[in-house]
C-alpha cells in the first residue's frame, strides 16, 4: 500500500499587470473573477499577482491607489497566465520601452498571454499582436488600428482568442473573457458556479456585440428615421419591408433609404435584420423557448432564416449562442410573458 500523500498540482500562477492611471475595474473584474472560482473549488487553485514597474503604487484612475504584490522586473519563470489591464495611461505605457521589454519577455514565459480593455494597445507595442487578430475598447479601436497595421483589429466581438494571445473589449468584458478562462481551466460547472457567485451574466461569448444597436447610440436626430426605428423595436414580428416601413411614416420607400443611411450608415433592411437578431440573441439566453417560437416573435419566420441572420451577425448557430451564453438550468419563460417585438 502506497503510503506517500498524493502530491497537488501547482498553483496557476497569474500576473496581472497595471501601470498609472490603470482602470481600476480592469483589474477587479479579473482578479476578483478569478478570486471566487477559488472560493468555489478550482483546483489547482489560482495564485493571482498584481505587478508594477519598480513594484511602486499603482494609481489608478479615480484616485484609488494599489499597491502591487510583486515589481515587473521580477516575474521571472513559468507563468500561467499574463494579463495586462486597460486604462487611461495605455498610450504613456505602450511608449514606455522599459515597461514594454518588461512584458515582452514576462510574455515569453507564459501559458496564456491576454490585454483587457486599452491594454491592448500596450500588448501591440511588444509585438505579439503582429499577424494576429484583435479588440480593444469599441471607442479606441479605430486608433489601435491605425497606429498598429500589423494588427487585425475587429472592434465588435467581447473578446478574442487568437492562439495563446487573447484580448478583450472594454471594462468588464474582461469578466466574460476571465470566465472562459476559467472554464477552459476546470470545466464549465465552475465557471457557471463562479458567474453565480458574481451574480453577474452567465458568460456571454465572445463573438456577442461590444455594443447593441438597443444601447449604442441616442435616437437618430430625424424624427421621421427615429419613428421608424420605434416602429422597428416595437413589431418585429410585423411587416418590416423597407416599403411598408416607408408607408408606416408617411415617405417613399427610396427617401427612407436615404435617410437611413444619411442617419444610421445602414440601410433599413440591414437595420431589420440586425434588430430582429439581437432581439432574438436576448431571448435564446433569457427564455427556453423553442427555436421556431423566437424566430416567429422576432419576424424571421422559420427557422432556417434565424439561422442564417445569426451566423452573418454572430458567426455561430442559435443553438451554439444559447449554449455559451445562456443558463441551461435558469427559469422557464413562457411564450406569453414577453409581449411580441418588446424587449
Amino acid at each position: 500500500m502506497d503510503t506517500h500523500p498524493t502530491s497537488r498540482p501547482a498553483a496557476r500562477r497569474v500576473i496581472v499587470v497595471g501601470y498609472p492611471n490603470s482602470a481600476l475595474l480592469d483589474i477587479a473584474c479579473v482578479t476578483e473573477t478569478l478570486i471566487t472560482a477559488n472560493t468555489l473549488g478550482a483546483d489547482p487553485p489560482y495564485d493571482v499577482r498584481l505587478a508594477g514597474l519598480g513594484g511602486r503604487p499603482i494609481a489608478c484612475s479615480g484616485g484609488f491607489e494599489l499597491t502591487p504584490h510583486i515589481p515587473l522586473e521580477h516575474v521571472v519563470g513559468a507563468v500561467d497566465t499574463l494579463l495586462i489591464c486597460g486604462g487611461y495611461g495605455h498610450e504613456r505605457a505602450a511608449e514606455d520601452e522599459r515597461f514594454v521589454g518588461h512584458l515582452r519577455r514576462a510574455a515569453r514565459e507564459a501559458r496564456r498571454v491576454a490585454s483587457v480593455c486599452t491594454g491592448a494597445s500596450v500588448l501591440a507595442a511588444t509585438g505579439l499582436l503582429d499577424g494576429r487578430r484583435a479588440t480593444t475598447h469599441w471607442a479606441y479601436a479605430r486608433q489601435l488600428a491605425a497606429d498598429r497595421p500589423a494588427v487585425t483589429v475587429d472592434a465588435a466581438p467581447l473578446f478574442i482568442r487568437d492562439g495563446r494571445i487573447s484580448t478583450s473589449a472594454g471594462v468588464t468584458a474582461a469578466l466574460d473573457l476571465t470566465l472562459s478562462f476559467i472554464e477552459e481551466d476546470h470545466g464549465p460547472d465552475l465557471a457557471r458556479h463562479t458567474a453565480r457567485g458574481l451574480v453577474t451574466y452567465l458568460q456571454r461569448p465572445g463573438n456577442q456585440a461590444q455594443v447593441s444597436m438597443f444601447v449604442a447610440a441616442p435616437p437618430p436626430e430625424h424624427p421621421l428615421v427615429r419613428r421608424a426605428t420605434a416602429y422597428v423595436t416595437g413589431n418585429l414580428d410585423a411587416d418590416l419591408s423597407t416599403p411598408a416601413l416607408a408607408r408606416e411614416v408617411g415617405i417613399g420607400a427610396r427617401h427612407l433609404t436615404r435617410l437611413f443611411h444619411a442617419q444610421l450608415g445602414t440601410s433599413p433592411g440591414r437595420h431589420v435584420r440586425v434588430a430582429r437578431t439581437e432581439a432574438a440573441a436576448r431571448l435564446l439566453v433569457s427564455t427556453r423557448l423553442p427555436l421556431s417560437a423566437i424566430a416567429r416573435r422576432c419576424g424571421f419566420g422559420t427557422t432556417e432564416t434565424l439561422r442564417l441572420a445569426f451566423a452573418d451577425l454572430y458567426a455561430c448557430s442559435p443553438s451554439a449562442y444559447r449554449r455559451s451564453a445562456g443558463d441551461p438550468d435558469g427559469p422557464p419563460v413562457s411564450a406569453a410573458a414577453t409581449p411580441s417585438g418588446t424587449m
